[in-house]
C-alpha cells in the first residue's frame, strides 16, 4: 500500500487507496465513495463531505473532523483496531456507531440526530452543544460520559451504563421519557 505523509488536499473528490499519515484534507467532497481499506492517521478533515462513504476496514486513528458532512457513514464497518476521533461542527445527522468502541470520542457543536450508539463505548466521551434529538442508546457504555450541554437524548438509565455520566439539571427529563412524567 502506498504511503503519503504530510499531504494537502484542497476541494478534490478522489483520492487512491493509500495510507494517509498527517494529511489535511480541505473542501473535498468523498460523498457516496468507497473509501473501503484506506489508512487515516493523524489526519484533519477540513469542511469536507464525507456523508454514505463506504468506510469497511477503513483505519481511522487520531482524526479530527471539523465542520464536516458525514451523514449516514456506518462507523461500525471501519477497522476497529485503534479507532479514535473528534468531531467538531460536524453534520453527522442518521450515522451510526453500533457497537463501536470509541472512548474519549470527542463530539463539540454537532447535529447527531437519529444516530445510533446501540452497544457502543462512548466511556470518559464529551458531548458538548450537540443535539442528539432521535439518537439511540441500548445497552451503551456512557460511564463518565459528559452530556451536561447536549440536548434531544433519551437515554434509559436501566438498559445502559452510566455511572459517574455528567447531565444538567435541564437534561435530566431525557433520562425519564419512558416514564412519561410531566415535568415542568
Amino acid at each position: 500500500m502506498k504511503e503519503v505523509i504530510g499531504a494537502q488536499y484542497n476541494k478534490i473528490q478522489l483520492i487512491e487507496n493509500a495510507e494517509y499519515e498527517n494529511c489535511t484534507f480541505n473542501q473535498c467532497d468523498f460523498s457516496t465513495q468507497d473509501l473501503s481499506g484506506y489508512h487515516f492517521i493523524k489526519c484533519v478533515f477540513q469542511g469536507c463531505n464525507l456523508s454514505n462513504v463506504k468506510s469497511v476496514k477503513t483505519i481511522f486513528q487520531d482524526i479530527q473532523f471539523i465542520d464536516a458532512k458525514l451523514i449516514g457513514v456506518r462507523f461500525e464497518d471501519c477497522n476497529p483496531f485503534s479507532l479514535s476521533f473528534s468531531f467538531m461542527g460536524c453534520q453527522m445527522n442518521h450515522a451510526s456507531f453500533f457497537n463501536a468502541k470509541i472512548p474519549k470520542a470527542v463530539f463539540k457543536n454537532c447535529s447527531l440526530q437519529n444516530v445510533d450508539f446501540s452497544g457502543t463505548d462512548l466511556s470518559g466521551a464529551i458531548f458538548d452543544n450537540c443535539d442528539l434529538t432521535g439518537s439511540v442508546f441500548d445497552q451503551s457504555n456512557l460511564e463518565k460520559t459528559d452530556f451536561r450541554t447536549a440536548w434531544g437524548y433519551s437515554i434509559d438509565p436501566d438498559s445502559n451504563r452510566l455511572k459517574n455520566a455528567k447531565f444538567s439539571n435541564t437534561g435530566l427529563s431525557g433520562l425519564l421519557l419512558k416514564y412519561k412524567l410531566h415535568i415542568e
